[in-house]
């Protein structure tokens, strides 16, 4: 039996990888509440809800993301690079 590639696992997990526009803002730090991350401060100064932050990424305007699912909300996940300090849960968080 063949074995099975799990390295592009985190990237098959994400329903959704969109391609980046040139203008495309960078996540620098996530919004928190009780723990739970509910919004995303961008790289132009913005801080969007993260309803929002999926929308943008949808649309491009949020690079190094893809979309993820769980329990029926959508939610950002840093896009695997070898990189651990640009991973969503590395980044600084606030308070909301």
């Amino acid at each position: 039996m063949p074995e099975k590639n799990t390295s592009d696992l985190p990237m098959r997990a994400m329903k959704d990888i969109p391609t980046p526009n040139a203008n495309a803002e960078q996540i620098t730090s996530t919004v928190k509440h009780s723990g739970k991350v509910t919004g995303y401060n961008l790289s132009n100064g913005q801080t969007v809800d993260k309803q929002q932050g999926v929308a943008m990424a949808k649309q491009g305007g949020i690079k190094g993301v893809g979309v993820s699912t769980r329990n029926g909300n959508e939610y950002l996940k840093s896009l695997p690079d070898d990189d651990e300090g640009n991973n969503l849960s590395s980044l600084p968080s606030q308070k909301s």
